[in-house]
């Protein structure tokens, strides 16, 4: 028989909540302030949706499973929001890379064109590649903290070594 003629099969399903980008065990929960904003932000929306599915019209399975979701949704924002620790950057040494920093990167191999990049060093839950903002749990914020203008890092790529020069270093507002 088809699953399509079966009656709501899927509430039996476990509700299976989304994992937050991971924080390594023991690692503080550093934010920017902005992140700290997103994160409320978030919960804002989540909270809206949560009264919003306790007065739609679902059937009580499908509500059941929903608010489960949003529940548990909710609960790891609120952990993630007790655990942030906003870091000041006006505190830091304008000439090191430290945590909420932008660094400019230029790639000294002739042979990898266009390499250039940019980066900020932001809290995990803020963090998107596309957009040049990098957890600074991830490898590569790692390789550049307490750094320079002008040390040099060196990446494995899938091209081989890359060996980058830090050109700048800014802490802009968030």
């Amino acid at each position: 028989m088809s699953r399509a003629f079966l009656k709501n099969e899927s509430a039996d399903d476990p509700v299976v909540i989304p994992a937050r980008a991971p924080l390594p065990p023991g690692i503080a929960n550093y934010v920017t302030p902005q992140g700290l904003l997103l994160l409320r932000t978030e919960l804002d929306e989540l909270e809206i949706e949560h009264a919003q599915a306790q007065t739609n019209e679902y059937d009580d399975s499908e509500r059941t499973r929903l608010l489960a979701l949003l529940n548990g949704r909710i609960a790891a924002l609120n952990q993630r929001i007790a655990t942030a620790k906003v870091v000041d950057i006006h505190g830091h040494p304008q000439d090191e890379v430290r945590f909420g920093a932008t660094i400019s990167l230029r790639s000294r191999n002739a042979k990898v064109e266009n390499a250039d990049r940019q980066l900020t060093i932001v809290g995990v839950d803020e963090a998107n590649a596309t957009h040049g903002r990098i957890a600074f749990t991830a490898p590569i914020a790692r390789l550049v903290l307490g750094k320079h203008v002008g040390d040099l890092i060196s990446l494995r790529t899938l091209q081989g070594e890359n060996v980058m020069e830090i050109t700048a270093i800014s802490y802009g507002e968030y």
